[in-house]
């Protein structure tokens, strides 16, 4: 009697796609901040600058990279690479929020070149998988560290996540 109406109904692979595209609806890819010009005022460590923006001195922490600090193997040589790249150098910033300490977080391009990317280029700071979006960093890691570039010469070079943890006492 209602066999017609079987017609018009869908079928369970039919109802399983609609609510699976309505449980799980595809997530719109913020847009990225515009990057604003800056001058690069001071180098601070490997990842860590200083700029003007809007007439304000402001620190800026780079993202998704992690440099050896100051007093850490590598940790000069990677603040001069970073400095020898950026003052003078017509430079843009794409800021992604700020950190506990206040510091703005963003990808930097000073002279046309990518900062943050040729820290790690160079062998001069790890990719922070912690924090990683941008993972062509570790296509870059892996070819410094298979040249042996920077921190990559030495036989055990000991992350700076580590090396800070055993400064606290492990903690």
């Amino acid at each position: 009697m209602f066999a017609h109406l079987n017609r018009l109904l869908p079928t369970r692979a039919v109802v399983l796609a609609v609510a699976l595209t309505l449980a799980h609806p595809v997530a719109a890819k913020p847009r990225p901040e515009p990057a604003v010009e800056v001058q690069v005022v001071g180098v601070l460590d490997g990842d860590t600058v200083k700029v003007l923006l809007d007439g304000l001195e402001q620190k800026v922490r780079l993202t998704e990279i992690d440099a050896p600090e100051k007093k850490q193997a590598f940790g000069q040589k990677s603040k001069e690479t970073l400095l020898a790249l950026c003052i003078g150098q017509p430079a843009k910033l794409v800021v992604s929020g700020k950190d506990r300490y206040s510091r703005l977080l963003g990808r930097l391009s000073c002279g046309g070149k990518d900062a943050n990317a040729e820290q790690v280029r160079q062998g001069l700071a790890w990719v922070y998988d912690q924090y990683v979006t941008d993972r062509s960093l570790y296509d870059l890691q892996a070819a410094a560290q298979q040249a042996k570039r920077g921190l990559w010469t030495d036989p055990a070079p000991v992350p700076p996540w580590q090396w800070r943890r055993s400064r606290r006492g492990g903690q």
